[in-house]
């Protein structure tokens, strides 16, 4: 179950919209392009009768993705509908041109920053139910142990039957009631995610901290992911990787890549899990052990967050003729590309265009190739926006939470300690990261600090204006 404190004061965001220069509106063309482009027609191929549902957060409008799972002789059949976004955005137009600018869909807690108009966005495009829509739609044919046995894709006509959230379809899983789409969801997510552990994928399923509105304040919120968002995720990388297969054997596309665990980093795990009284038999892979942790526990949420450290360096890697030389993603284990979220993502609305492509055995459009250079460093850039607003709405609420218990003392799990030969040419104090449970607050401490361990600690800053909060242990 998430935690929730509330935030008593309003948090004015404001600073951090300006900070990260954040647009606030569109130009005059783009909208126009937009309101134009809502009238589209929809593709003649008809898809309608298969009864699709969408899975997202309940207040979610920007809906990109609608799923239809069933069993076949002999496995399963995934129908995966992608809002075709790439339909709507005329190459070479200002609506293109603005969202190159964008790049993704930025969140803050006082409202998104869209990638497109929400005439497209939260309406003419997304996969909204009970409405016909345009979709690039992936269908996937699995084995009985869940390998790829086959995959088909085309533009189509879909109709989506009901917007779902994560918490009712885990009730309604629970309950043996999930609706048609979704039933085998347990079923296939978890045989996806063992095979994804027996090639040395690593799934961290780490507790997010999020700030939500709360009457006249905001609440402070933790929480884990349910079972049905990791079966949901097994999805999406299903698809994502009968992408790059695809753009690896046509010979152009645009990967998603990160180098594997460094040999030392695994180490330190390693013996990070040694001290933390984590398992690790011999032969297993990360993934594994990572698997078989309690992220609740204090020791068990203390080893994921070291073995986040194996997850570095992700980016995206275009090619045109001769294959990359990085082609696979440690985190997945495989080549992986992302296709699945075009109305919050730029890079997704070309690859798909060079899936569709390919798969139709025609040539890659000329707009689609002279983006795909380009795609890395854009994405790389709005990336590290699109973090520093998450960790900077996190880190304000955290700060004018606890302004006023500044020289309080609090419980706190050990998460993270400095390794000191990382400490550079002016080392900082001995210290790391602890978590706090009432509020959900995770922060930097000073001092010496017992990795996975809970201890006492006193809150010596918490300063609004520079979103800073830091503990000392007494």
């Amino acid at each position: 179950m998430p935690i929730k404190r509330v935030v008593a004061p309003r948090i004015d965001f404001s600073e951090l919209r300006r900070e990260l220069h954040l647009p606030d509106g569109y130009p005059d063309a783009a909208l126009a392009e937009a309101a134009e482009a809502a009238a589209t027609p929809l593709p003649a191929t008809d898809r309608t009768d298969v009864p699709f549902v969408t899975v997202d957060p309940p207040t979610s409008r920007d809906l990109d993705q609608a799923l239809h799972l069933s069993r076949r002789p002999g496995g399963y059949r995934v129908r995966y509908a992608i809002a075709d976004v790439a339909a709507y955005v005329r190459p070479g137009g200002p609506l293109e041109a603005e969202t190159w600018v964008r790049g993704q869909t930025v969140y803050l807690p006082d409202g998104k920053v869209p990638l497109h108009p929400t005439v497209l966005s939260e309406d003419a495009v997304s996969l909204l139910p009970d409405v016909d829509r345009a979709a690039v739609l992936w269908t996937i044919d699995l084995d009985a142990d869940g390998a790829i046995a086959a995959v088909e894709l085309e533009r189509a006509r879909v109709r989506s039957r009901a917007k779902l959230d994560y918490a009712g379809v885990q009730q309604a899983v629970d309950a043996g009631t999930a609706a048609e789409a979704v039933a085998l969801l347990p079923e296939i997510g978890a045989l996806l995610a063992a095979r994804a552990a027996a090639r040395g994928a690593v799934n961290l399923p780490l507790p997010e901290q999020e700030v939500e509105p709360a009457g006249d304040g905001w609440q402070l919120t933790l929480r884990a992911p349910l079972p049905v968002e990791e079966h949901n995720a097994q999805i999406s990388l299903l698809t994502g990787m009968a992408a790059a297969t695809l753009m690896l054997d046509g010979g152009v596309g645009l990967l998603r890549t990160m180098p594997p665990p460094r040999p030392e980093a695994v180490a330190k795990l390693r013996a990070a899990a040694a001290s933390l009284g984590v398992t690790w038999p011999d032969g297993a892979s990360v993934g594994a052990v990572v698997s078989s942790v309690d992220p609740a526990a204090p020791r068990g949420a203390a080893f994921l967050m070291q073995a986040a450290e194996l997850l570095r360096g992700a980016g995206y890697t275009a090619f045109d003729g001769a294959g990359p030389e990085q082609t696979g993603h440690g985190g997945v284990g495989a080549p992986y590309a992302h296709v699945t979220a075009p109305l919050r993502r730029l890079a997704d609305r070309y690859a798909t265009e060079v899936c569709l492509a390919l798969h139709e055995g025609r040539e890659v459009p000329d707009w689609v190739r002279e983006a795909l250079p380009r795609l890395p460093k854009t994405m790389a850039t709005t990336d590290r926006v699109a973090s520093a607003a998450e960790r900077g709405a996190v880190s304000l609420a955290e700060a004018v939470l606890l302004a006023h218990r500044v020289g309080e003392t609090f419980e706190a799990g050990v998460l993270d300690v400095d390794d000191p030969a990382e400490a550079g040419a002016k080392p900082r104090p001995a210290g790391g990261t602890v978590a706090i449970d009432e509020p959900a607050v995770q922060s930097r401490c000073v001092g010496e600090l017992p990795l996975g361990e809970r201890i006492p600690v006193r809150l010596a800053e918490a300063d609004p204006k520079t979103r800073t909060v830091r503990f000392e242990r007494p």
